[in-house]
């Protein structure tokens, strides 16, 4: 599980900001929004709120980069740059970009991140610990002066500090010889964040397309989401543009189909007739079932999925069945997790999200963005939001800022 996640001079951060999925000592519902994990409390679901260019889309871009620098690293030749994309606003900001993520794996919790930019790791540090009161420790820790780890807690590190490239992670290095703890930190970057976008959706739907075609118990659970949110159709059948219509993994080739009840002068079901999906139905049922895929993987899984523009293209309805997919232990016993981004007002409710789980990003007076949660406003009057006060209705009215401030002439 994700704990926190912490973004500095990437894009419209400059000052270090902390994204944090821990829950915080609230005495609210709905309760099993939280998980459990190695006595850690856990937010399942985290919204993030704020006007149009102020920040959201690269609070989800600053995971995607953290992910792809570390999965990509080991590829890289020593010429090769770095997805270096600094603050650009700020004159002559040479400073490097600052990741760092906090997150629990197999029995611990590890605290990883670095720092970089064009062209070199500038830093980079690994250290863990077992329980939110135990000490932290370092297994390594790399700056300008090299790179020292602790021999016995990170033995996969011995002799490889002077083969390192200047724009290479040691943690990558590390895990492509071989190394153990390396491996697995590496794996749950593979594995474990998925990211989505709301808005380009077609670009996944080739996940669903395969677990509907090999007949996987995950498109099962999906076909039976479809029907609880009503889209109009009762299965989904698939072929192959395959000679023989064999099971192809080419999502280029499979091809979906919607099958609907046919009904006769009466109102009586006479029948059923198939349309071709993707010419048939809606621009917000064709999202959701591009991905439904990652969705029903990672709430399997017990993974994270982060979406931007969740709302995007679909009803407020559906959007509320989706998270709540990920709150409620039955439908998500692994503890999965889902960060994203929305303007849906609608979801600002106590009934469905907790204050530790709401954000907001908004641009200060220099166009940084500044990142907080609703807990850490204090209103005019010097108190702080109540558990049972309106959120939507004060969000509108500008209380909680992160809003769009329209000019009139």
């Amino acid at each position: 599980m994700l704990l926190e996640f912490t973004v500095g001079n990437f894009r419209s951060f400059y000052e270090k900001k902390t994204f944090s999925m821990l829950a915080q000592s609230l005495k609210e519902e709905p309760k099993e929004n939280v998980a459990k994990e190695l006595s850690y409390n856990v937010l399942k679901t985290v919204a993030v709120y704020g006007a149009n260019s102020s920040g959201k889309s690269n609070l989800v871009k600053a995971i995607q980069t953290m992910t792809n620098v570390v999965l990509s690293s080991v590829k890289l030749n020593p010429e090769d740059k770095l997805p270096y994309k600094p603050f650009l606003l700020l004159k002559d900001n040479l400073e490097p970009t600052f990741f760092e993520a906090t997150f629990l794996k197999d029995d611990f919790c590890y605290r990883y991140g670095f720092s970089y930019n064009e062209t070199d790791i500038v830093e980079e540090w690994l250290f863990r610990k077992t329980t939110p009161r135990s000490k932290e420790q370092a297994l390594f820790i790399r700056n300008n002066e090299g790179i020292a780890f602790e021999d016995k807690r990170f033995p996969e590190g011995i002799g490889l500090e002077s083969r390192v490239n200047n724009n290479r992670l040691f943690l990558s290095l590390c895990a492509q010889l071989g190394g153990k703890i390396s491996g697995r930190l590496i794996s749950w970057f593979h594995y474990t964040l998925f990211l989505v976008s709301g808005l380009d959706n077609q670009k996944y739907g080739f996940y669903s397309k395969r677990l509907f075609r090999l007949k996987s118990p995950l498109s099962k659970r999906a076909l039976e989401f479809f029907k609880m949110l009503q889209l109009g159709f009762e299965d989904i059948f698939t072929y192959a543009d395959e000679p023989n219509n064999r099971i192809t993994l080419n999502s280029d080739r499979i091809k979906i189909e919607s099958v609907h009840r046919l009904y006769n002068n009466y109102g009586e079901v006479c029948g059923h007739v198939n349309f071709v999906f993707d010419d048939k139905e809606s621009s917000g049922t064709k999202k959701m079932f591009d991905m439904a895929g990652h969705i029903f993987e990672v709430l399997d899984s017990g993974w994270v999925l982060v979406i931007d523009e969740l709302d995007a293209k679909m009803h407020p309805l559906i959007s509320q069945q989706i998270i709540k997919l990920f709150n409620d232990p039955k439908t998500n016993p692994n503890n999965a997790q889902l960060i994203f981004t929305t303007h849906d007002t609608h979801l600002l409710s106590s009934k469905m999200l907790r204050r530790d789980q709401i954000w907001f990003t908004e641009k200060n007076d220099v166009e940084q963005t500044d990142l907080y949660c609703l807990t850490d406003i204090v209103l005019p009057d010097g108190s702080k939001p109540r558990n049972d006060a309106n959120y939507e209705k004060n969000y509108i009215a500008g209380r909680y800022g992160a809003i769009p401030y329209i000019v009139n002439d």
